[in-house]
């Protein structure tokens, strides 16, 4: 087994892109902690701005409630719940108000039946399924020689790798949402909406990192099949 996770595709492909993710991660962390000791000149919690876009956005079926930890934000469209962080819902910081505005995009996205956002809440239960047992299966299939097995490990792997994909506009687009409508609202101005892009740009690295670790993971998997075929 140990030749399937330390094998040359793993250390080409699967452990640059761990890294990549890494300094991913670090920045995003780096970059709130720097801009969440920087207040907005409305004195606007994250919560308040959630509230107010929403409303201004005509979304009123949508509540707004705090979720224990940090950077654990987000929305959940069964529940049309918008779920702020403890380091978010009651922070005045131009990193909450940034982290808020996006996660109150996710809920404009879905009022307005945003395509890539629909399709991402199809794939999550198969997304899900795949990124848990595709690659173990793949392996075993691998170690087992059993053809059926690697190609069905392979077909739920790339299922998740879709939904990684499909992940990235609907981040990106949040993101462009808030900006915009921080701006428009003149929530945050001049160096403040320049602090919150910075803190949305760092977190959208993460969602890249993340991407390009599954495509890594799914291609290693890919050419060692490939080679176990051309061996046997």
């Amino acid at each position: 087994m140990g030749f399937f996770y330390m094998d040359q595709y793993y250390l080409t492909l699967v452990v640059p892109a761990v890294i990549i993710s890494m300094i991913a991660s670090f920045r995003v962390r780096g970059t709130f902690n720097r801009y969440r000791k920087t207040g907005n000149s409305k004195n606007m919690t994250g919560a308040d701005v959630a509230r107010y876009l929403l409303q201004a956005n005509g979304i009123r079926d949508v509540r707004v409630t705090q979720v224990g930890g940090e950077l654990t934000d987000h929305y959940d469209p069964r529940k049309r719940e918008l779920r702020l962080s403890e380091a978010t819902y009651s922070s005045i910081s131009v990193a909450a108000v940034g982290v808020a505005a996006h996660e109150t995009g996710h809920a404009i996205q879905h009022s307005v039946s945003y395509g890539p956002l629909a399709l991402r809440s199809y794939l999550v239960p198969v997304a899900n399924l795949g990124s848990q047992a595709g690659p173990t299966l793949a392996i075993l299939g691998l170690v087992m020689s059993w053809p059926v097995l690697i190609n069905i490990g392979l077909l739920l792997f790339a299922a998740a790798i879709l939904f990684y994909l499909i992940t990235l506009p609907v981040e990106f687009n949040a993101s462009k949402r808030a900006i915009q409508d921080l701006d428009r609202h003149n929530i945050l101005v001049n160096e403040e909406l320049i602090a919150a892009k910075k803190v949305l740009n760092a977190a959208a690295l993460t969602y890249v990192a993340s991407a390009l670790v599954a495509i890594a993971s799914f291609l290693r998997l890919l050419l060692l099949a490939g080679n176990r075929r051309n061996r046997d």
